[in-house]
């Protein structure tokens, strides 16, 4: 009897368990959907205030930017420049020097590939900029007048009818503009690509004007020949100079008619750099003055700030419904 008194008291006690029907979680579902969309729907004033002041913001920014133009030099490295021979010619015979104490070094990089690295470098568009008086179109431009087909310089910058700067400098800065803060603009201004499939090599310089963007991608491709082709007989003369000390310094024939055949092969490279202007690089397209801007995109502005704005606009709106239903 006991036994079956605890066994009552044992089930009175278990809890009891309700199993809510699916179909109910379902409605739940559907009242909190209904309960967004109604706090959205009275917010719709707010969401399309917003959405139209970030809209018409959009215009605005879009309207403003000035338009960019880009030319494009297209560029063939050229295979005959450099010392691609000598390099064989070391790699070869490099052992064999190597046995009489002098070392010739193999391990050298295409001259295409260093000249474009040089392309990008601060000492070349220090040396560029200051050969073609660069720095009031590069800093100080503000657009291109169509009009007047000229450049619009910014006065707050420099002062066009005194020839001078006048820009409020920043903290350790100079009124005129620092040879970084002229590299800096440039590095925004140019791109050096290689086509991995053809070879060919793209310069390209972006600008406010179409005539100054097509201007200095032609002056880039001129002075990068010129650099090059001045490192070229530089180096060739250095080498020739080093090549015929150490033929000196050697008895071993086979030695010497290695140097013999490497002083011929940078009285060669010497020769190449002399004959041509397009040392490094042929021109395979040159510049042209480009007719359609590639800045700024501006339906794409007025596309994406209006979303951005509508975005935000129902986040507002749901933020304070919520804010409302809680008071």
């Amino acid at each position: 009897m006991n036994n079956e008194n605890d066994k009552e008291q044992i089930v009175r006690n278990e809890p009891t368990t309700f199993h809510q029907p699916e179909h109910q979680t379902g409605k739940e579902d559907e009242l909190d959907i209904r309960e967004l969309f109604s706090i959205i729907w009275k917010g719709k004033w707010i969401i399309i205030a917003v959405t139209f002041v970030f809209a018409v913001a959009s215009v605005g920014i879009a309207l403003y930017l000035p338009n960019e133009y880009k030319a494009t030099a297209v560029v063939q490295p050229n295979e005959s420049a450099g010392g691609g021979k000598l390099s064989q010619l070391a790699g070869q015979f490099g052992g064999l020097a190597s046995l009489a104490g002098i070392s010739l070094g193999t391990g050298e990089s295409s001259d295409a590939v260093i000249a474009m690295e040089v392309m990008k470098s601060w000492g070349f568009t220090e040396s560029f900029i200051n050969n073609h008086n660069l720095d009031v179109p590069l800093f100080a431009a503000e657009e291109w007048s169509q009009l007047k087909n000229k450049l619009v310089i910014d006065e707050d910058l420099y002062d066009i009818q005194q020839q001078k700067w006048v820009r409020e400098a920043p903290q350790g800065k100079t009124v005129e503009p620092t040879s970084w803060e002229l590299y800096e603009k440039f590095k925004e201004r140019i791109a050096v690509t290689q086509d991995k499939e053809t070879g060919l090599v793209n310069i390209s310089v972006t600008h406010y004007s179409p005539i100054i963007a097509q201007q200095w991608a032609k002056w880039l491709v001129e002075d990068i020949n010129r650099h090059m082709k001045e490192r070229a007989l530089k180096e060739a003369n250095e080498s020739i100079k080093y090549l015929e000390e150490q033929i000196k310094k050697t008895s071993v024939a086979e030695i010497r008619a290695v140097f013999s055949e490497l002083i011929q092969e940078q009285h060669k490279t010497k020769m190449l750099a002399q004959v041509s202007d397009e040392y490094i690089f042929k021109t395979v397209s040159s510049a042209k003055v480009p007719e359609e801007k590639v800045k700024p995109k501006r339906l794409l502005i007025v596309i994406l700030g209006t979303l951005l704005g509508g975005f935000l606009s129902v986040l507002l709106a749901l933020v304070i419904g919520f804010v409302n239903n809680k008071k």
